[in-house]
């Protein structure tokens, strides 16, 4: 069973993701509002009718209604508004994420945590320590999706399906994420000797501001890239597929990094986050991704006393 913390539009484009995907054919979705995810829930299961699909969504307003749970999905949180930053989510966020995860410690004890949370890697710090759960089984959807934005911008300008890029972003999932050109191949070939300089900075750029541009141009935060995204990570933990993504985990002495969740590449699995793969950075690359880290690291000291 699958618990989707949060029924706004992450949650919801999770939730049809996952049952089109056919990962689990029961879902759960939990949200504090009286009837959002009752309605939510209802709208699905029409969905899976019409589709064929095996699969059965309930809605709820009782976090006891995860209990059996090993998969736990947060989407909840307050969603970024034109103009804003993710960091500027940090203080209004901190507590919902911090209270969620103490319901999950105790209905779902076992679970693997997926969150979309903004801001990011500070929620994924947040939900670590309000679970009480080992590092692998707290996980933050984010370079999926910058992954996925950096191998589209890159196939537009090359020709050539997204699908054949294999995109390397580290770092923070924020304004300070570092995309990796030279590590980030066409079927073997690194995008910077796909580009010129003056393409890989535009692809680089167009990347780092494609959330906030799809907040200017429709008014709120994207949902149908983080619903595939979040559904792809998902996937892989139910079938054990062990299969290699980015994701947002506290590093245990990884790229030098200690004790803070940070954006890379990592082996997801039946039990979460298996193993954290180290990219060879250059010494310029590392300064780069030195510099992301240090954006989280100053997040992570503005957080209340009480969430650390």
């Amino acid at each position: 069973m699958i618990t989707i913390v949060g029924s706004g539009r992450v949650g919801a484009s999770t939730a049809a993701m996952l049952g089109l995907m056919g990962v689990d054919n029961k879902i759960v979705l939990i949200d504090i509002v009286k009837g959002l995810p009752q309605g939510e829930a209802l709208d699905l299961n029409h969905m899976s009718s019409i589709l064929g699909l095996d699969v059965y969504y309930t809605g709820s307003n009782d976090y006891a209604d995860m209990k059996g749970s090993d998969l736990v999905i947060v989407t909840a949180g307050l969603p970024r508004k034109p103009g804003m930053t993710r960091e500027q989510l940090l203080g209004q966020n901190a507590e919902i994420v911090y209270n969620i995860g103490k319901e999950i410690a105790k209905h779902a004890p076992d679970s693997v945590v997926i969150l979309t949370t903004n801001p990011l890697d500070a929620m994924v710090y947040v939900m670590w320590k309000a679970t009480g759960f080992p590092r692998e089984r707290v996980i933050g959807f984010s370079g999926v999706l910058d992954g996925g934005r950096l191998a589209f911008y890159a196939g537009q300008r090359l020709g050539v399906s997204p699908a054949s890029i294999i995109p390397i972003v580290l770092g923070q999932h924020g304004e300070s994420m570092f995309p990796v050109p030279s590590k980030s191949f066409v079927y073997g070939v690194p995008l910077d000797k796909l580009m010129r300089p003056e393409e890989l900075r535009e692809v680089v750029e167009e990347t780092v501001k494609a959330g906030a541009k799809i907040t200017e141009l429709r008014g709120f935060s994207s949902n149908w890239g983080p619903g595939a995204g979040v559904a792809l990570m998902a996937r892989a933990v139910k079938r054990d597929e062990r299969r290699a993504l980015i994701a947002s985990v506290v590093l245990k002495g990884e790229y030098g990094v200690s004790d803070v969740p940070v954006e890379v590449p990592i082996v997801l699995g039946r039990g979460g986050a298996l193993k954290v793969l180290e990219v060879e950075l250059n010494e310029e690359e590392r300064a780069k991704f030195a510099q992301s880290v240090e954006a989280i690291r100053k997040l992570l000291n503005s957080l209340p006393s009480q969430y650390k």
